[in-house]
């Protein structure tokens, strides 16, 4: 692994995808002198250059991103190179039309768009990884270069022959035999029991699937977005690995994006130095959803600071209400970045582009071309803000004794799974997870999101929604973590298959029995007219969707609420098990935001889990500490002022006025005000 990408920067990285080759050179002096004003220092160059940087097999030409490279250099930006990999030339598709994906339908497209390359193609592992070592060694001197950006938001989902033929060889080391696919999918359902390895056919829209969430086999199609997200990350992967051949202390990354279905993160964590993620959010999005997804790619390397490598500086063009940045929401934004765990803000774009798909999309330079938009003085404000405050917040991590699981494996399961409901509402595992967060983030406690195969160990409140499949040996790990004196969540339709994607028998939920201390006897499954509630801690609320139905209780476990109506009123809706030194939560069914809130408080509590800072309705508060202090940073989401309370005496980071604790400070809508306590 490289260095970390925080120590290769003197401040938090300001700027994002600059595309000068679009360009004639006197604007490119303009961009400068802009990109001075609005306090940016970072570019990311080379995002979409494939057809430029090589013209045939073995014709290369990097005469314009030479110019371009000692053009920022000598202007004194940091550059984040990228390796152009997320789309293939016109010529290559025409000489070698492997490269050429197959969609979900089995149509063999032809050349266009982006990410449109096959992840298996032999052209595309030859070409793609060949460029990137290319590129790494013809800049590998540049002082300048901070950074590698892998392709682009990786999404290259394919059916074509030399996937099957992969896939198959994928599930021979996998699996070793045809007679352990057989068991492992349950091919003795509707007579598809397979004799030969070619005889597996890619699941598709052709074969299995009746869309691309509802399979016929769950384990065929299962296994099949694993080895996508391999695939993929195979690739990604033999880039890295030639650019480390020339530049092993630069770190490596590719941009993930905001709720990406299709590739395992976590796995691909492991292959980058850093992690770095695409944030745009709609116009109806929850505040929470961004701060999960900041909170989820900080804790994807054991909480190392991260990169937002693009946001818009002020409207999308792709969405179906593309609206404008409310004043002071993109400063917010970028802050709200920095509090989760963000050594560095980059947006997409620079200047905007003139033609083609993303000539509406918002842009730091308009297409006026000026600096005194509303936007540009905006955007100006925050680069001004992180270039006066040098080093001070770099390498700064967060402490959570708090962590919720989202893992891919259980995500794509459970969507997959053919029951107790077919309403896309009701399947959707990321609002499950969003029912916690949220109630988590408005309270004010610093939460990690990881997966089933990460430490439990560190924290003292761990949160598992739908742990519908429970994976070899994390039963175990969630039976030492209460017996230790933790305190674990489960919601309903938890611990019912297991990594095959076969149901444990015995009984509901399956491998948690034991942790949980209950038998759940059948699942019930209502429209969204048809609710039911339960009492807990004295006040009603609702129950809706899922209705576990527990039929029995261990000694050690007892009810905190039941359900009031239909023919199970009285059956248990939440309960709490006595297990070692700690204690196991069940929340048998799915009800309102107030719930998750209170339910929370009291918990989080019980388990010594403390808040930054008190609840505040639209007042976001986390911290991050370094060597230089601890920094508490108080958002204000809201349309109107607050008053907040000082909870410590510091310094006002970005004032740089003296705080004493218990001091009033005045939070303007959408404001920012930071605490730094000096380091103990």
């Amino acid at each position: 692994m490289g260095k970390s990408f925080s120590d290769r920067i003197k401040r938090i990285s300001y700027g994002g995808d600059y595309n000068p080759e679009q360009w004639p050179k006197e604007v490119w002096a303009e961009d400068m002198k802009l990109f001075r004003e609005a306090g940016i220092d970072t570019v990311t160059l080379n995002v979409f250059s494939w057809a430029a940087l090589q013209k045939a097999d073995y014709e290369y030409d990097f005469s314009k991103l030479d110019e371009i490279m000692e053009y920022v250099r000598e202007n004194g930006l940091k550059v984040i190179l990228a390796t152009s990999t997320a789309a293939h030339p016109a010529w290559m598709a025409s000489a070698h039309p492997d490269i050429l994906r197959v969609n979900y339908y089995g149509q063999k497209r032809k050349f266009g768009a982006r990410h449109n390359s096959c992840p298996n193609s032999p052209t595309f592992l030859k070409f793609a990884p060949r460029l990137a070592g290319k590129l790494a060694e013809r800049y590998a001197k540049y002082e300048n270069l901070i950074a590698w950006h892998i392709s682009n938001e990786y999404n290259s989902v394919c059916y074509c022959k030399n996937c099957e033929a992969a896939f198959r060889d994928w599930l021979k080391e996998k699996y070793g035999t045809i007679e352990e696919v057989n068991r492992a999918w349950c091919t003795s359902f509707w007579s598809h029991t397979f004799y030969d390895f070619d005889e597996i056919v890619v699941p598709n829209k052709l074969t299995e699937e009746t869309s691309r969430f509802e399979t016929c086999f769950q384990g065929i199609s299962l296994d099949y977005r694993r080895f996508l997200s391999d695939s993929m990350l195979h690739e990604c992967a033999l880039e890295a690995a030639e650019i480390k051949k020339y530049t092993p202390d630069v770190p490596v990354t590719t941009n993930f994006m905001h709720f990406f279905k299709d590739l395992d993160y976590r796995k691909w964590a492991d292959v980058l130095d850093f992690t770095s993620w695409d944030s745009y959010p709609f116009f109806d999005e929850d505040r929470a959803d961004v701060s999960m997804w900041h909170d989820y790619m900080r804790s994807l390397k054991g909480g190392q600071p991260m990169l937002l490598m693009e946001q818009t500086p002020n409207v999308t063009n792709w969405q179906k209400y593309n609206f404008i940045r409310r004043p002071g929401v993109v400063r917010l934004w970028s802050w709200r970045s920095v509090a989760h765990g963000a050594d560095g803000v980059l947006f997409f774009q620079l200047r905007r582009s003139q033609g083609a798909m993303e000539k509406m999309h918002g842009a730091v330079i308009d297409h006026v071309g000026l600096g005194t938009t509303r936007s540009f003085k905006e955007l100006a404000v925050t680069g001004r803000e992180f270039e006066a405050l040098g080093d001070t917040l770099l390498g700064a991590r967060t402490d959570a004794s708090a962590a919720i699981i989202f893992d891919y494996d259980n995500m794509w399961a459970s969507e997959y799974c053919c029951g107790p409901s077919r309403d896309p509402e009701y399947k959707s595992y990321r609002n499950e997870v969003m029912r916690f967060y949220k109630a988590l983030n408005a309270l004010n406690i610093s939460t990690e999101v990881i997966a089933e195969e990460d430490d439990f160990d560190k924290y003292r409140l761990l949160i598992a929604p739908i742990m519908y499949m429970v994976k070899p040996g994390v039963r175990e790990r969630i039976e030492r973590f209460v017996e230790n004196g933790g305190t674990f969540v489960a919601s309903a339709f938890s611990g019912i298959v297991n990594e095959t994607d076969l149901v444990y028998l015995g009984g509901y939920p399956g491998p948690l029995k034991k942790v949980l201390g209950i038998w759940v006897e059948e699942i019930d499954c209502l429209p969204p007219e048809e609710k039911n509630s339960f009492v807990y801690g004295g006040k009603r609320y609702e129950a809706k969707q899922y209705f576990d139905i527990i039929s029995s209780l261990d000694p050690t476990c007892r009810p905190l609420a039941a359900y009031e109506h239909d023919f199970y009123a009285g059956k248990p809706a939440v309960t709490k098990n006595d297990f070692g030194k700690g204690f196991a939560y069940y929340v048998a069914t799915r009800s309102s935001d107030d719930f998750y809130f209170d339910f929370l408080s009291y918990i989080a509590k019980e388990a010594g889990v403390r808040p930054v800072y008190e609840a505040v309705p639209g007042l976001e508060v986390t911290e991050r500490h370094n060597e230089n202090g601890r920094f508490t940073f108080f958002l204000n989401h809201n349309d109107d002022s607050l008053e907040i309370t000082l909870p410590a005496a510091g310094r006002a980071l970005l004032s740089g006025e003296n705080a004493a604790k218990g001091d009033k400070v005045v939070l303007e809508p959408k404001g920012v005000f930071i605490l730094q306590e000096s380091a103990k």
